[in-house]
């Protein structure tokens, strides 16, 4: 099967320097992110961190912290960057930080499964876990993602590495070169 890239979390409440839960390099990624989509076309898919309608457990206190992100899951917040915006684009919607779920897993089939996005030590990090620990191929592209912070971006990236060969780090020049290569 063809692999399947999954864009998480490109939304706005990581994009504004005004919101509470900003990604410094956020726009660093977007040209990266944008060459990967252009590439992969249709098998595209971007997730987006939603609030739950009612928070439930440990998510009860998280929310206590952040109020600001109690919205609807059509706030502007929570919508993806418009320049990322087309008709047809296909949308996985998690309450969590890991967007593992049935229907990204449904989408990605038997694999392998590449990762851009923010943050690169929360939700890009959870979902490359799980969809490992469920037996998936998955690559981490280094340079299309951001963290919080650069260490904990560079700490992250190290501990992904170390999950070989279940996931790789990659950037996008070296992805795009093989996937070129694979078509030919």
């Amino acid at each position: 099967m063809k692999p399947l890239l999954a864009v998480i979390d490109l939304q706005n409440v990581f994009a504004d320097p005004a919101s509470e839960w900003f990604t410094p390099r956020f726009a660093e990624v977007v040209p990266p992110i944008r060459r990967l989509v252009e590439a992969f076309g249709p098998r595209a898919v971007f997730t987006r961190f939603v609030a739950p309608k009612q928070p439930q457990g440990a998510w009860k206190r998280y929310y206590d912290q952040w109020p600001f992100a109690l919205q609807d899951a059509d706030s502007e917040l929570y919508q993806v960057i418009g320049e990322f915006v087309f008709p047809d684009m296909s949308t996985v919607d998690a309450t969590r930080f890991g967007k593992w779920t049935p229907e990204l897993a449904a989408a990605t089939g038997d694999g392998p499964l590449v990762l851009a996005g923010v943050s690169t030590d929360c939700c890009v990090l959870s979902t490359a876990l799980a969809a490992a620990d469920s037996g998936v191929e998955v690559i981490v592209v280094a340079d299309a993602c951001a963290g919080v912070t650069d260490e904990s971006h560079r700490q992250t990236l190290a501990i992904l590495r170390l999950y070989g060969p279940l996931i790789e780090v990659t950037d996008t020049d070296e992805l795009l070169d093989r996937l070129a290569a694979r078509a030919s």
